[in-house]
């Protein structure tokens, strides 16, 4: 069975330098030296979905552009594999999940057929998340370099959860962590990195004003109306009912129109229950838009950023949510919820407004809405904080000092 992805580079090296300067890139291009030789074998859950898959998808083309072997693989599960996966995602975040014998019992088994079939040909062999973390039972085998990447919120977890995760984290030789607070007590070295967009990416790129008003025509919205935009797969733990909820309280006062709009993944066998229920609830409101978007709309995912009056993420639970990012790259006010990764893209009241409730999502939405000079002034400042910190340049840098230092003697070394 095919379980390696082939990627064609969408843009060139070059083309980042009048976005980061050219004292980036060739900061890259010496630290890339260094791993002449090497292989980094990425592995993941799924080619398609999520935000692990989308970054993966820009960050291996641009490392090969540097000279460094890196390849993607992804792991084969049955649909209830990823059923059972997805409810240790849901307890790794804190949410009450029931965990029974059998569970562990098929994510091992799941695991062995992946050890059987397939190929670990990696320097390093960089697996990431939960779904492929039990992989280093190979590592007594052909030995490496081994390294777990953790894309999601653990620092409340269900403790029967992680403790058997745990079991396979200590045998890595380090741990990835995307903020300081989703760290575990670990025995082995720890590196804190943060996700990162592509400004050059079909969903990042700036377009010009007829693209974004076709889409905006193509799925029913009106210019003469504010526009509240979440984007995100749907998902219980990003609270699109809340959203919804939220929407209402601020209609009362302000018209305007409501987009959810989000696709599903391979590995979350919930997402479509989700959607079924969101839709069902924004029956008969024809100001609110609940559009399922396939995985290769990233332009009109772009488009519907930019045509945004203001962007939202309510997330009860989130690892960092890159569509924060995304927005603020495209100097849009933001408001969110103060959870996971959250609070290292929104800094309250200077690159946008954090909430914590339903009734607090609807206020700051208020407030934005009704103060657009504000809300200007928040984006802009967004979209340098973007700039200086969660471009896909910084995240390659990151990665390239791992690495590098992956043969060197350390405890913590923060990135």
């Amino acid at each position: 069975m095919e379980n390696e992805v082939h990627l064609q580079s969408r843009s060139r090296l070059q083309d980042y330098e009048p976005i980061v300067g050219r004292s980036c890139l060739e900061e890259l291009r010496m630290l890339a030296g260094g791993l002449s030789g090497k292989i980094v074998q990425n592995i993941s859950s799924t080619f398609v979905g999520g935000g692990v898959a989308e970054i993966l998808e820009h960050m291996v083309p641009l490392l090969n552009q540097l000279g460094v072997d890196a390849r993607w693989n992804v792991i084969h599960g049955s649909e209830e594999f990823f059923e059972v996966t997805k409810r240790f995602h849901n307890a790794l975040h804190g949410k009450k999940e029931r965990i029974l014998t059998e569970d562990f019992a098929l994510f091992s088994e799941v695991t062995q057929q992946n050890l059987d079939e397939l190929r670990f040909y990696g320097d390093i062999l960089f697996a990431h998340d939960p779904q492929p973390v039990a992989l280093i039972a190979k590592k007594k085998e052909i030995g490496r370099k081994w390294v777990w990447r953790c894309h999601i919120d653990v620092s409340n977890p269900n403790k029967k959860v992680w403790e058997f995760l745990r079991g396979f984290v200590v045998d890595y030789d380090a741990a990835v962590f995307s903020a300081p607070n989703f760290a575990q007590q670990l025995p082995i070295r720890q590196f804190l990195i943060s996700p990162s967009i592509d400004p050059l990416s079909d969903k990042n790129r700036e377009l010009d004003a007829e693209t974004i008003n076709s889409v905006s025509t193509k799925y029913g919205l009106t210019s003469d109306k504010p526009m509240i935009v979440q984007i995100s797969r749907f998902d219980r733990l990003k609270d699109p009912l809340g959203v919804i909820e939220a929407f209402e309280m601020v209609k009362k006062s302000i018209d305007c129109q409501l987009v959810l709009a989000g696709g599903t993944a391979t590995d979350d066998p919930e997402s479509e229950e989700v959607f079924e229920e969101v839709r069902e609830r924004a029956e008969g409101n024809s100001d609110i838009h609940v559009l399922l978007v396939p995985p290769d709309s990233d332009l009109e995912i772009n488009a519907l950023q930019r045509a945004a009056t203001v962007v939202l993420q309510k997330s009860l639970k989130e690892g960092f949510g890159l569509t924060i990012s995304e927005a603020l790259w495209k100097a849009k006010p933001v408001v969110a919820t103060a959870v996971g990764g959250i609070p290292l893209q929104v800094r309250n009241k200077f690159t946008g407004l954090l909430c914590y409730t339903v009734e607090g999502a609807a206020y700051a939405l208020r407030q934005l809405l009704s103060n657009p000079e504000y809300a200007n002034r928040l984006g802009q400042n967004g979209k340098e904080h973007v700039r200086q910190n969660f471009l896909i340049t910084n995240h390659l840098k990151d990665y390239l000092l791992m690495f590098l230092s992956l043969g060197q003697p350390s405890d913590v070394i923060y990135l």
